[in-house]
């Protein structure tokens, strides 16, 4: 029988036959091994214990201590459980596709009735029913004329068309727990036992169309959460509730920010609130890149499609457009036009307006780009996924020996801004060559090894993606931590040497020959819609002073106060501090109350004390106490606060 070399992770090789399996790689090193086993990795790829392994390879074996692989597998275990235990109860319902998610995983059905709360209840209880006994889990191969007609002879039509979907060339695996089969590429765990049973739950049903597609058959989908232990589950669930706390929704219905409405759906309608919160923000972004060197510019919102095909955006992104055809006076047929989904083609053509020269770059446009692009009503999501926004845009048309320095300051720039709006932590990815790109192998190593470079100069941590890259160029995305660790991708930088090309932009070199710039594109915040949905559940509602839309309420505890509040109201809002009266008849623990749930940042209190004493007593959201204060001292302290950071330091 023929050998094969397999090599460790310790470097150690060792001889085996041909056609061996992870599981008995592992039992030859220890039965201990062997027992905690759940999978493999063989050459880079994620290996099902009970996969043969043909040729020489690296190999290394999968326990529950591995997060990545074993929360992958349990996850994964945990769909096809959860589908079994459905079927066993409704036998005749109809089982789709499940893959796993961020935080679990989720199943698809087609069943008539619809499935209720107390449905889930009794799913829960069946899985724990499965799990318990222990079930090996186990696979086979097989041709798809037998997979085809077992399929048929069980009435499963959607397996039969995910059948015809597996690529001719690929494995059709059937894999069973028990007499409960799935098709699966795999892998799995050893068996049932390896599930933990206390560390999932349902988290409920909504509806989903067979491949996202509308006219095919609507379908319900049950989601559920798995992690490795219990206690995980519940830092999990913790977390979730905190979330709903925080989620922007509602907070942005207490704090009366902005609404959305079915006349115009994924647009935002601003309410006062929420767009001083737009503007101060936006304020705040124009000069922090007008100080990096940014000239802001505006192009249009509506631009031939002409443009669009030049560009390629027209062949990728042509069904995210809303489309506008305009009757010309005189033309034979509608001119089309689209409402632009993205700031890139347009920022071309402001550079290509008059000779550039090396001494001209680089250059660096930004725009407060407002962009439109169609988004599927089910994926739409309060602020975070809109169809009309504005972006934090900017290009930077450079050399290609200036990419490392412009990458350099715009992470500074980027870790700057991430700090004084309160995200203390952040990660970046940088995504190398795809498989389908353009550009020479030259002009690739040059622009990886520049923001690799720019990176380790920034002193900063990431991790490599690769073949993640844009067909373009590399690019680096920066993912966000909030307060309760959740991660958001706001960020991006990315090298472009395809778009100058195809959108003819260029410039004289040294040498006096017209040469391509590099296009660096590069957002900030990204959107500002889903920055600011961030930003608020980042800070529950409580923003930072001088981001908050109502800064301060000077509240009266009785009428004889009424003139003096209206004194501190005008000294306040003198000082550039956003400052209103609350002086209705009402006792002060009602106001404290309401204006605590519309997360006002300080209240100051009026009574007769005060107004003789000529001092305020304030109080500060999610505090108790309160201080009592001379007037000037409140004003100088509110006005510090109420200054955005950027001009407190210039200050």
């Amino acid at each position: 029988m023929a050998q094969i070399s397999l090599t460790f992770p310790d470097g150690n090789s060792r001889e085996y036959p041909a056609g061996v399996t992870a599981a008995e790689v592992a039992q030859s090193i220890s039965p201990s091994l062997a027992k905690k086993a759940i999978s493999a990795d063989v050459n880079g790829n994620h290996w099902d214990l009970s996969w043969p392994i043909q040729h020489d390879s690296k190999i290394a074996i999968h326990s529950t201590k591995d997060e990545a692989p074993s929360i992958e597998l349990i996850r994964h275990a945990f769909a096809h459980v959860m589908a079994r235990a459905v079927q066993e109860i409704w036998p005749d319902v109809k089982v789709t596709i499940g893959p796993v998610t961020e935080h679990g995983w989720f199943y698809d059905f087609d069943r008539s009735e619809p499935f209720t709360p107390e449905d889930l209840g009794a799913i829960e209880k069946k899985m724990k029913e499965i799990i318990a006994k222990s079930e090996p889990i186990r696979n086979e191969i097989w041709d798809r004329a037998q997979a085809r007609a077992y399929y048929q002879e069980r009435n499963e039509p959607f397996k039969i068309e995910l059948l015809d979907r597996i690529p001719e060339d690929a494995p059709i695996r059937m894999y069973w727990h028990g007499d409960w089969q799935d098709l699966c590429r795999g892998p799995h765990l050893q068996h049932l036992g390896q599930l933990p049973a206390d560390a999932f739950r349902l988290m409920g049903v909504s509806g989903a169309y067979w491949f996202g597609d509308v006219s095919r058959p609507q379908l319900q989908r049950i989601s559920g959460v798995g992690f490795r232990n219990r206690a995980e589950l519940k830092a999990h669930l913790t977390m979730l509730e905190e979330a709903a706390k925080r989620d922007h929704r509602k907070l942005g219905r207490e704090m009366d920010l902005y609404h959305l409405q079915e006349e115009a759906p994924g647009m935002v309608f601003w309410h006062p609130n929420g767009w001083t919160v737009y503007r101060a923000l936006e304020d705040y972004m124009r000069r922090r890149q007008n100080a990096a060197g940014y000239r802001e510019i505006r192009t249009p919102q509506v631009v031939d499609r002409v443009l669009w095909e030049k560009s390629g955006h027209w062949e990728a992104y042509r069904e995210n457009m809303f489309i506008v055809e305009v009757d010309e006076e005189g033309a034979k047929e509608k001119r089309t036009n689209a409402l632009k989904p993205m700031n890139c083609p347009c920022h071309v053509q402001v550079y290509n307006q008059g000779l550039k020269s090396y001494r001209d770059l680089p250059l660096r446009l930004a725009e407060f780009g407002s962009c439109h692009r169609y988004e599927s009503s089910g994926s739409m999501h309060g602020l975070m996924r809109v169809r009309g926004f504005v972006q934090d845009d900017a290009h930077i048309f450079c050399t290609e020996d200036q990419l490392e320095a412009e990458c350099a300051d715009f992470i500074e720039l980027l870790a700057s801004v991430y700090e004084d709006l309160g995200f203390e932590k952040f990660d970046i990815k940088l995504s190398t060559r795809p498989e389908t790109r353009v550009g020479s192998d030259e002009i690739w190593d040059k622009a990886e090894s520049a923001l690799e470079a720019a990176i380790k100069k920034a002193g900063a941590d990431y991790t490599v993606d690769p073949g993640e890259g844009a067909f373009y160029g590399p690019k680096l995305d920066f993912k966000l931590t909030d307060a309760i660790g959740r991660e958001w991708q706001c960020g991006t930088f990315q090298a472009d040497f395809n778009l100058p090309d195809r959108l003819d932009a260029e410039f004289v070199n040294e040498k006096g020959d017209k040469a391509r710039p590099v296009m660096l594109h590069r957002a900030i915040l990204g959107s500002f819609e889903r920055f600011l949905g961030i930003l608020i559940e980042n800070h529950a509602g409580r923003l930072p002073l001088w981001l908050a839309p109502r800064q301060v309420v000077v509240a009266s505890i009785v009428s004889d106060a009424d003139d003096y509040v209206n004194e501190v109201v005008a000294t306040l809002k003198k000082a550039g501090i956003r400052a209103e009266a609350d002086t209705r008849n009402e006792k002060i623990n009602y106001k404290v109350r309401e204006h605590s749930v519309g997360k006002v940042p300080v209240i100051l209190a009026i009574g007769g004390r005060e107004v003789e004493e000529r001092t305020v007593s304030l109080r500060r959201l999610g505090e108790n106490r309160s201080e009592v204060l001379g007037l000037d001292a409140v004003v100088e302290t509110l006005k510090e606060e109420a200054t955005p950071p950027d001009l407190r330091r210039a200050g």
